[in-house]
């Protein structure tokens, strides 16, 4: 049994959408509270609308779902000191736990257990000077088995960001180390451009698209 509280915004179960993991059944943990104001933002209702609940119960209901993955997300999830002792206990009891960050808080003091999902936010996000780059040198610095916990996502709305984002890759050279993941915002940027540019510039990305968007309509929560 561990105590504490989290403030949640849903707990469901559904196809998980963006990542490596991409496609698998997934219950989620879904966070509330952000407040760093991205552009585009499609969790804003975390904000809104949200219910505090015990740690066990939140496992509880999680588990309940029999999927193969357990993803704690948000909103931003780390803003909430109680989420660490959550997500070391899921890996306790045997779970694959994500974690999805919107990368601007450190992941120092996620358990290595936790396959880490870090946005690095684009200049359209209108918060790209948030980035945390300590992310970045703590995946690099990592253990070669411990390397294999974190990956990169990127949401990309026009060519500029882009090049921006590809400049960075090349700089830290992450494409030789880390999945990196590599998506359009929905409805901003046409998938077949994008694929366009990376192919162009044998760029050593995995493409991906906000699949749960494409099954269920793009606003409708809890999917």
């Amino acid at each position: 049994m561990i105590a504490g509280t989290l403030n949640i915004s849903e707990i469901f179960h559904s196809i998980q959408g963006e990542s490596s993991f991409s496609g698998w059944p997934c219950a989620f943990i879904r966070l509330a509270g952000c407040g760093h104001g991205c552009l585009g933002c499609d969790t804003t209702y975390t904000e809104h609308e949200t219910i505090n609940l015990e740690t066990e119960e939140i496992i509880r209901q999680a588990v309940a779902y029999k999927a193969p993955c357990i993803e704690v997300t948000g909103g931003e999830p780390l803003l909430q000191p109680a989420v660490y002792p959550l997500m070391e206990r899921l890996c306790d009891l045997g779970h694959t736990v994500l974690l999805e960050t919107g990368g601007f808080l450190s992941v120092d003091e996620v358990d290595p257990r936790v396959h880490k999902i870090i946005d690095i936010k684009a200049p359209s996000s209108g918060v790209c000077d948030q980035n945390n780059p300590e992310n970045i040198q703590l995946a690099l610095a990592a253990s070669p088995a411990h390397r294999k916990s974190f990956e990169f996502k990127m949401v990309l709305g026009c060519r500029r960001d882009y090049e921006w984002a590809k400049a960075l890759l090349l700089e830290h050279r992450l494409v030789d180390s880390f999945t990196v993941m590599m998506g359009v915002m929905f409805g901003k940027l046409e998938p077949q451009e994008l694929s366009r540019w990376i192919l162009s510039d044998r760029l050593n990305v995995r493409m991906q698209l906000q699949l749960h968007k494409y099954i269920w309509p793009p606003e409708m929560r809890g999917v």
